[in-house]
């Protein structure tokens, strides 16, 4: 298999050394380092897929003299025997060997999705290209089709993933932009952001020789769900919006019904009763509060709790079956990201050494450049938000709000960060950055859509929500939340083309976030220009 006689360690800090025997004990640290660093990465066996970290658990074993990788999910369980290890250009090389069987395999951590080639990325790109350039002129043959371009373009941050171009009939056209089926599904919901932008530039770039009109976005068959929703949130009269479905085998084109979004992909679940589940889990609570009295608790559900520092979860506790009886139970489990170990007598050090080196690295004084104070921004923030999330807009009762509410839709299954009320009984949607994040405004407008859509049906009462309150009818307001000088630049241009029914507010906070959340800056939208009005 080509395997070296020694192991490349990347530790906590990113740095890479040398083992030169390959011990459990080294194998382990591989690992752990490895995959705390990489909470969205791919585990390959042979070449084939088995597990998305972002879905799915681990633990890393190294007893009884042997390195133990167990990994799960809930359509398979796989347990390997790693004997050697190397990192190799963001990919983690293992040999392993399954249980019962001598001979090695191989197994491969990619910290990317997209395992492709920079070559084979390109040549994908350009046929695609060439393949929507021929769909063009066949679907549009009364516009004329410029030449498509993939060209970096920093300035608008447009990258070569999307296919872009202007489809002209006299004087008016329309912005193109396509996506080829081998992009990652992320890449592919990020499209509507980049073709609102392109839209905007080619408005910009034509402006007193062409009228855009609108924007025409096409993407893979089957991945349209999500996008369909968000078109349909946004201002009909800024812009025409028209979707495709594109097969590029046989260059058949499909065009999306947006008018009709009564079908959205969501379901909410039903609000926990936290005074109950405190006292079902009260002896776990007891006992990590006895190694870190400040760590917050996350109800999650009836049956399990999350243990938090400064939004940093390293500890669940949870129901479970006795082993050989029906009889239920409680364990805690505990790890960062996907890891998820049993503690047990004999790893409770372990677990200690990890709740002792949480604390005394994240908190506002901490040491910016080590992994535990860099990880889960948004969730440090969020943390902040709920203590006084009336800071955040005085609008909010401090006294009646919800963080990490479940909200499943057909691409994801995410969590809104914050869900408050105001005291007239007005729903408020608190979207939270601790970065620069383009996508900004659309996640927000992701969350904000489903809210709007269980409120209509009344379900948030039904489900145990805001007990006592009597909400009001109206769409619930829409907050962005963001350190001041991490406001993408191309979040104005954005929130220009979202529907007017939506009330939003960027709120700027400053960049000292940690030390308290203290607002900077707050910006509503204003009504649009007679100039801004583009014929729908």
């Amino acid at each position: 298999m080509g395997w070296r006689g020694w192991s490349v360690v990347t530790d906590a800090r990113g740095q890479h050394g040398h083992n030169l025997v390959m011990t459990p004990e080294s194998l382990v640290r591989t690992l752990e380092d490895f995959l705390a660093s990489a909470g969205g990465a791919v585990i390959l066996e042979d070449g084939a897929v088995m597990f998305d970290l972002a879905q799915s658990k681990y633990s890393v074993s190294g007893e009884h003299n042997k390195c133990l990788l167990h990994v799960w999910s809930a359509e398979r369980n796989v347990v390997r025997r790693v004997v050697e290890a190397e990192v190799k250009n963001q990919t983690l090389r293992l040999a392993v060997q399954r249980l019962g069987q001598s001979r090695p395999t191989k197994l491969e951590i990619c910290r990317e999705q997209d395992r492709r080639t920079p070559t084979a990325r390109r040549a994908a790109r350009l046929a695609y290209q060439r393949v929507l350039e021929r769909v063009l002129c066949r679907r549009f043959p009364e516009f004329k089709t410029s030449r498509l371009s993939t060209s970096m373009d920093l300035e608008r941050s447009f990258g070569p993933i999307y296919a872009r171009g202007l489809l002209r009939r006299g004087q008016s056209g329309f912005a193109v932009l396509g996506v080829n089926a081998q992009e990652t599904q992320a890449s592919i919901d990020a499209a509507l952001t980049f073709g609102i932008l392109w839209l905007d530039a080619c408005r910009q770039r034509q402006a007193g020789k062409l009228v855009v009109e609108g924007l025409k976005l096409f993407l893979p068959t089957g991945t349209a769900a999500l996008t369909r929703e968000r078109i349909a949130h946004l201002h009909p009269q800024a812009a025409k919006w028209h979707l495709y479905e594109l097969e590029e085998r046989d260059d058949n084109l499909k065009e999306l019904d947006i008018s009709d979004c009564g079908n959205v992909a969501t379901r909410l679940v039903h609000s926990v009763d936290e005074v109950a589940a405190r006292e079902r889990f009260a002896g776990a609570i007891a006992q990590v509060h006895s190694l870190m009295p400040e760590a917050e608790i996350a109800i999650l559900s009836g049956a399990e709790i999350a243990f938090r520092c400064h939004g940093l979860e390293f500890a669940r506790t949870r129901l479970a079956h006795e082993p050989g009886s029906f009889r239920a139970t409680t364990e805690i489990v505990f790890g960062l990201r996907s890891e998820e170990t049993v503690l047990t007598e004999s790893n409770l050090p372990r677990f200690t050494q990890l709740v002792r080196s949480i604390g005394e690295v994240r908190h506002p004084e901490g040491p910016r450049d080590h992994f535990l104070f860099r990880l889960h921004p948004e969730r440090w923030l969020e943390s902040l938000v709920v203590r006084n999330v009336g800071a955040v807009d005085e609008r909010l009762d401090p006294g009646c709000f919800y963080s990490q509410v479940p909200a499943f839709s057909a691409a994801d299954r995410a969590m809104i960060d914050v869900l408050a009320v105001t005291p007239e009984g007005r729903l408020a949607v608190v979207e939270l950055k601790a970065d620069e994040d383009i996508h900004l405004p659309l996640q927000g407008l992701d969350y904000w859509s489903r809210v709007a859509w269980h409120q209509a049906r009344g379900e948030f009462q039904n489900f145990g929500y805001f007990p006592g309150r009597e909400l009001r009818t109206e769409k619930p307001v829409l907050l962005l939340v963001a350190p001041a000088l991490h406001v993408h630049p191309a979040t104005d241009t954005l929130l220009h083309y979202l529907s007017p029914t939506i009330e939003w507010t960027v709120v700027g906070i400053d960049e000292r976030w940690r030390a308290g959340v203290r607002v900077v800056f707050r910006k509503r939208p204003a009504k649009m220009a007679p100039s801004d009005q583009h014929a729908a």
